[in-house]
């Protein structure tokens, strides 16, 4: 699964807007609100199935529940 069906599969209800931007020489980039949470240039890797996923769970917290966890 990609990146961004996992985020809108589990965050949909509190995703606004969800933009996928290209960029040069494999750019993947992702940032929430300006921050970036994960950077292929920094790991040097492309991330690992449901590794954004994470870090997205871990940047909204426990008390944000994914969809059909209402």
């Amino acid at each position: 699964m990609s990146a961004a069906s996992d985020l809108l599969t589990n965050y949909q209800h509190i995703i606004a807007d969800l933009r996928l931007v290209t960029g040069d020489n494999g750019v993947f980039n992702v940032t929430v609100d300006g921050d970036l949470i994960y950077s292929k240039a920094q790991t040097g890797r492309h991330a690992e199935p449901g590794e954004v996923l994470d870090l997205f769970t871990d940047l909204m917290g426990s008390d944000v529940p994914r969809c059909g966890e209402e």
